[in-house]
């Protein structure tokens, strides 16, 4: 659907489905065409050579083909710290940049990583049923996995990943990361490569960002390195993550359990995780607060307004 257009206010293409105040928002300042180069192929091809700039979510495709489509293109608005379905490099090469979210989630995210882990280590969703079943009086509920004191193991140690460290150091967690390169500022011990690491550690949280680099990262290998008293937890993209691979591990034993944010083909997740007990599953909701994606709205209006407004831009990617 496209709003009717007003003299002189900026056109832009919104990709995604978007937070009804980011909605409003830009609606009071921008003529929007909403996803009609999905729902209105006809009616985007009049539009198209107006479109000044795009505005997606974290899961959103904005892929080369589109950007082609857009000869006026000038700025490229991310709702989300998470960009790997934007063809950033198309982007840079038309001189179109590229703008995120960073920092304003990395609390959240790190906040429900941590929850997963203590989740499906103290299997609260488990005990919540047990109680609601009224199965308490039959006698007690089988004991479950210590988080104090265990061993911790981050993939990637960007923002979020050492927000998460921090938080599990208040557990007396011993903490060992891995990452492209060592940082030499942290005080955790580096692995090399996930199976590494994943061998030596009781719980692995996933953190690293998505896309064809991170694609099945964490493999058979990783999760038969992890072993059978580990736990995989993640709160990154679902592509990071072999899922065939990890339906297996949880049915055969290879892993202890699992907490996941995301998967593969979101919102669809296999029958198989859904039925298994050792497994905590949450809806991406990684970043799902009010005041959080309130934030992420705030920033991702910031940055067009910096653009249309000739400033620099908040929070623009390198890549």
């Amino acid at each position: 659907m496209s709003q009717t257009n007003t003299a002189e206010r900026p056109e832009l293409l919104v990709v995604a489905p978007l937070m009804p105040f980011l909605m409003e928002a830009l609606c009071r300042e921008y003529t929007i065409h909403d996803r009609i180069h999905v729902s209105d192929p006809a009616a985007f091809g009049g539009v198209a050579p107006r479109i000044r700039g795009v505005v997606a979510n974290g899961e959103a495709k904005v892929p080369r083909e589109l950007i082609a489509q857009l000869p006026a293109l000038e700025v490229i608005s991310v709702f989300g710290v998470g960009y790997d379905g934007v063809d950033v490099a198309a982007a840079h090469e038309r001189g179109v940049p590229v703008t995120n979210t960073p920092e304003v989630l990395n609390d959240d995210v790190a906040d429900l990583a941590i929850g997963l882990m203590i989740a499906v280590a103290r299997r609260i969703p488990q005990a919540d049923r047990f109680v609601r079943a009224n199965e308490w009086p039959n006698g007690p509920i089988a004991l479950s996995r210590k988080v104090t004191g265990g061993r911790l193991g981050v993939v990637g140690m960007g923002r979020i990943g050492q927000a998460i460290a921090h938080r599990a150091a208040a557990f007396n967690m011993e903490i060992a990361y891995t990452a492209r390169s060592p940082r030499p500022n942290l005080n955790y011990t580096y692995y090399p490569d996930a199976a590494s690491l994943a061998a030596v550690v009781d719980f692995l949280i996933v953190i690293t960002p998505g896309g064809a680099g991170t694609r099945g990262m964490i493999d058979a290998r990783v999760l038969k390195a992890l072993g059978p008293d580990g736990y995989l937890i993640n709160v990154a993209r679902g592509s990071v993550v072999d899922q065939p691979a990890l339906i297996d591990a949880l049915r055969n034993g290879v892993i202890a359990g699992a907490g996941l944010d995301v998967f593969v083909n979101e919102p669809n997740v296999p029958e198989e995780l859904r039925a298994m007990l050792n497994v905590v599953l949450t809806p991406h909701i990684g970043s799902g607060t009010k005041q959080t994606r309130e934030a992420m709205g705030q920033l991702t209006f910031d940055n067009l307004r910096a653009h249309f407004s000739g400033k620099p831009l908040l929070t623009p990617v390198d890549a």
